[in-house]
């Protein structure tokens, strides 16, 4: 399926604007979504042999160790289709408080001889209501056949020092509807968010996050979310240190390593367009920076690998650098939409052996 799509489909998605093209890709995957009989049945076949066990992280079960990162389904439009392509989970987001429109366009940028993309999009994104609401009408934590993560950032207009309220309306609204949250300080596209990496403005926000999830957890019928933190391949091994002496004050469930570079590798360095880098050219440190992570909690802390996965071997690295699960994005874009189905189908085979 993915030397099909190379061939045929890419060569005419990729004479539109990338925003076009993912645009459309979403609009396809939200049909699918509205015909379940027809998902169920391409989950099935994109399912893994019995034989393959699931993987079990922060008090989850995954069918497969390959979800959908974050960025592709902003609106939790498409999520309930994402089984039918072979995924394990999904990272809906990065949703805000507010709803906003992101960055001026042109805001994305294909490097296909690098494999690689460059985005600036800036969390574009109806807002955390219209999503939970949304969500509501949707299938239940409990109810879905791969579990769901909701990914919350910082709304633009909003200043540093209240980034703490503004996270905690998302996640009032959110929680309910989530199997696991993320915290993304990481974005390279919201002016200032990545400050929220840094000493105590983590502490006093993963110190509010975790003591609101206490007190949801309290009330009747709720139950505790798994929280999750989102860093920056871009931190040195000094401030990754601090930031899981951060994780480790709080008791946060994971960590996901890594967003996109401000880094240009390479050819890059000629590159003039703002943004995030991702894809192929960060296949190395974001498997460093896992390899780090995991050595430094001695494997305890359940790490999501995220960076430069393009193949089976790419994504094997991960999970032998450490991580427990692996999330893709532009290689679905390079690879095709069934790219999830081939990684976890490779991925399975390791077990097997």
């Amino acid at each position: 399926m993915g030397f099909l799509y190379e061939k045929l489909a890419r060569r005419a998605l990729f004479r539109l604007d990338p925003e076009h093209a993912h645009e459309l890709s979403v609009h396809a995957l939200s049909l699918l979504a509205a015909l379940p009989p027809l998902a169920r049945l391409m989950a099935a076949w994109t399912a893994l042999p019995s034989a393959a066990r699931p993987v079990e992280a922060f008090g989850l079960r995954f069918p497969n160790a390959v979800g959908l990162a974050a960025g592709y389904d902003k609106n939790a439009r498409v999520w309930p289709a994402a089984a039918a392509l072979g995924f394990g989970h999904v990272e809906i987001g990065t949703l805000t408080a507010l709803a906003q429109p992101g960055n001026d366009r042109p805001r994305v940028f294909r490097y296909p001889r690098q494999e690689a993309v460059i985005n600036r999009m800036g969390f574009n994104n109806e807002g955390a209501a219209a999503v939970a609401a949304r969500l509501a009408r949707q299938p239940r934590p409990g109810h879905r056949p791969i579990p769901l993560g909701i990914n919350l950032g910082k709304s633009k207009v909003v200043p540093l020092d209240q980034a703490v309220t503004d996270y905690l309306s998302s996640f009032h609204l959110l929680a309910d509807h989530a199997d696991y949250l993320v915290l993304n300080v990481s974005s390279p596209n919201t002016p200032g968010l990545r400050d929220l990496q840094d000493g105590d403005r983590l502490r006093e926000l993963l110190g509010a996050v975790t003591a609101a999830n206490r007190d949801r957890a309290a009330q009747p019928g709720a139950t505790r979310r798994p929280i999750l933190l989102k860093i920056a391949p871009d931190l040195t091994y000094r401030q990754i240190d601090a930031v899981l002496a951060t994780i480790a004050e709080f008791g946060l469930d994971g960590i996901i390593a890594t967003n996109t570079t401000l880094a240009r590798p390479g050819g890059f360095a000629q590159v003039a367009e703002a943004g995030g880098l991702s894809g192929a050219p960060l296949t190395r440190r974001a498997t460093e920076v896992i390899n780090y992570i995991s050595r430094a909690t001695a494997g305890r802390l359940p790490i999501i690998g995220v960076g430069g996965i393009m193949d089976p071997a790419s994504a094997g690295e991960k999970l032998d650098a450490g991580a427990t699960l692996v999330q893709v994005y532009t290689g679905l874009v390079y690879r095709g939409p069934f790219f999830a189905a081939d990684i976890a189908r490779a991925l399975g085979d390791r077990q097997l052996v």
